[in-house]
């Protein structure tokens, strides 16, 4: 089965697992948490990230990757920190969060980690670090349970090339334990339309990403229709005005398996 034939199928829902499966999915594991209402209303979180929550859905969101008690996370490519502080809180004490910034964006611009080191530095994330590393070289300092990327894949696939997408996820999947989880969020781009996309309109073919993904020997289990939005051509760069905050966004979870046959 091709990757487009893949996605068809997850997307209208015949190898859909939602929400409510996840849930019971995880029912019987006692140790695992499910996002709570108490994250989103956190005191800790500021208010510029609770201005975005209605667009960027983090419960549902969140509730697809529920994590066991003392999960180790990474956020790649964090930016302002929006999913950073949300799985910090979600995790509390007995995890950690690591916010994993390419040392390819930190040559070019400085002061990027800056942003990550401040809720680092934060009492109320006490469980956060940060670490700059080469993105082809993915890792931390210990295995995880999740790998997150928000609206960051089209810039590794456009602005470092395919082949530095590939190896960024040959990377993460060393990185995960077995049945861990690599949650990739991005701009749809129109099918087909390559390289050009992630670099003009910073979007990206949601059959790019699978077929990536999955050729570093993850399996796509879930395809999320939440960030959804049917009025969005795919046509518009992401930062124009008429669409900013409103763009269409594919939500894929892959996993990688319990049992490797081979190592990537």
């Amino acid at each position: 089965m091709t990757p487009r034939s893949t996605l068809a199928l997850i997307l209208t829902g015949l190898a859909l697992t939602p929400v409510a499966a996840v849930h019971a999915q995880n029912a019987s594991d006692a140790a695992t948490a499910l996002p709570s209402a108490a994250v989103l209303a956190s005191p800790a979180r500021p208010d510029a990230d609770r201005a975005k929550d209605a667009q960027r859905k983090p419960f549902d969101l969140l509730a697809l990757t529920p994590l066991p008690k003392g999960a180790a996370v990474a956020d790649l490519m964090p930016g302002s920190g929006y999913f950073t502080r949300l799985l910090s809180l979600e995790l509390g004490a007995s995890g950690h969060v690591y916010a994993v910034i390419p040392a390819e964006m930190v040559a070019r611009h400085p002061q990027i980690p800056q942003m990550a080191q401040a809720i680092a530095a934060n009492t109320a994330f006490a469980n956060v670090s940060v670490v700059v590393t080469p993105i082809v070289d993915f890792k931390v300092a210990q295995p995880l349970d999740l790998v997150w990327t928000s609206q960051n894949y089209h810039d590794v696939y456009g602005g470092m090339g395919p082949e530095t997408a590939l190896h960024m996820d040959q990377a993460i999947y060393q990185a995960l334990k077995p049945g861990g989880i690599f949650m990739v969020i991005d701009h749809v781009a129109l099918a087909g339309t390559g390289t050009t996309a992630p670099t003009t309109l910073h979007r990206i073919d949601p059959d790019l990403i699978v077929k990536q993904v999955e050729s570093a020997g993850f399996r796509l289990v879930t395809s999320s229709p939440a960030l959804h939005n049917p009025g969005d051509t795919h046509t518009l760069p992401v930062f124009d005005k008429s669409i900013r905050g409103r763009t269409d966004q594919v939500v894929l979870k892959f996993q990688k398996p319990l049992k490797q046959d081979h190592d990537n």
